[in-house]
């Protein structure tokens, strides 16, 4: 899957191929993230080519008529997987920059308000909206990108307005 300077082949298809799935993921309603990590689990398992995906894909469209019955299953049976999920994020903690402290308050914020609200989305986008107002007052706004800037507000509205 790479050639000889390490560089990953059709990574332009391969993108454009995810990026179409977790739009039509976030226009049915279903979270972003599952794309990218069917795809890279695929991968990993050692899927090469576009049969992997189909068989994915039919696999959850089966799924479809067994959501019923999966809901029967109480929050307690299912939390085993929630907790090993969570550590498994808490992992990435070790890349953190302790010693910046514009770091630390939006992952602190993000660490407290995903377990508080219950979602992932919402943890996210606190730490986001920290992270933006924190260099703007510290008076580093250059340091955060344009992109950044418009997703902070995007998840402002969502907060205030929409909610």
């Amino acid at each position: 899957m790479v050639d000889k300077d390490g560089n990953i082949e059709n990574i332009k298809e391969a993108l454009i191929s995810d990026a179409i799935g977790t739009v039509a993921g976030a226009c049915t309603g279903t979270s972003t993230v599952t794309t990218f990590a069917e795809s890279a689990s695929g991968v990993e398992a050692g899927g090469r080519t576009g049969l992997t995906a189909l068989t994915a894909g039919i696999m959850f469209l089966l799924c479809i008529f067994i959501a019923p019955v999966a809901a029967v299953i109480p929050p307690a049976a299912t939390s085993s997987a929630l907790i090993y999920v969570g550590i498994l994020m808490l992992q990435e903690l070790r890349h953190i920059n302790y010693d910046d402290i514009d770091q630390i308050i939006p992952v602190f914020i993000m660490l407290l308000a995903m377990p508080v609200s219950g979602s992932i989305g919402h943890g996210i986008g606190l730490g986001m909206i920290s992270y933006t107002i924190i260099k703007v007052f510290t008076g580093k706004p250059k340091d955060v990108s344009v992109l950044t800037y418009i997703i902070s507000v995007l998840f402002l509205v969502k907060f205030f307005v929409v909610i």
